[in-house]
């Protein structure tokens, strides 16, 4: 008997969270839109390039909140 039984669960789930993570990256190259939302900020100057995807990343957490909380309710 292992005396973290909860462990290899947990480590079984951030296994699954961190594939389902590897393939949601690969496949944001196939979605153009992804990351030049309207809301996104992008500075380009002479010797500096600064982007920050604000609206991408509101939208992504809330997806993400919306599914965590569909799974918290059963």
């Amino acid at each position: 008997m292992s005396p973290f039984p909860s462990m290899g669960k947990m480590l079984i789930l951030l296994g699954i969270i961190l594939v389902l993570l590897g393939i949601g990256m690969t496949l944001f190259d196939k979605i153009p839109w992804l990351g030049r939302l309207p809301g996104d900020i992008a500075y380009e100057g002479k010797k500096i390039h600064f982007y920050f995807p604000l609206t991408t990343c509101i939208i992504l957490s809330l997806i993400i909140t919306l599914i965590m909380w569909l799974l918290g309710r059963r």
